[in-house]
């Protein structure tokens, strides 16, 4: 894959990314921003990243769980498990 194929990284993210909405749990999600991430990056440096042919899925799995680890801790802080309500908001 060269680097004028940018597009087609961002049209997979995109994808991805409305597959996410459909399946919970941020897994496809961080392959949508990883995608997307390395489309943007293929459009500015592209010509740098295409000097090895194993260069471009590396930074896109490179992005995919850079993503994937920064959505589950921003989601997932600081609980502990099933949040217990003390009270009821509608009582006074």
């Amino acid at each position: 894959m060269n680097a004028e194929g940018w597009w087609i990284w961002v049209l997979v993210g995109l994808g991805l990314a409305m597959l996410e909405v459909a399946v919970p749990g941020f897994v496809f999600l961080g392959f949508a921003i990883g995608g997307i991430a390395t489309g943007i990056l293929l459009l500015l440096i592209g010509h740098i990243l295409e000097e090895s042919p194993a260069t471009i899925p590396l930074v896109f799995a490179a992005f995919s769980l850079l993503s994937w680890v920064v959505l589950t801790r921003f989601f997932r802080r600081g609980r502990k498990g099933p949040r217990i309500w003390k009270k009821d908001i509608n009582e006074d």
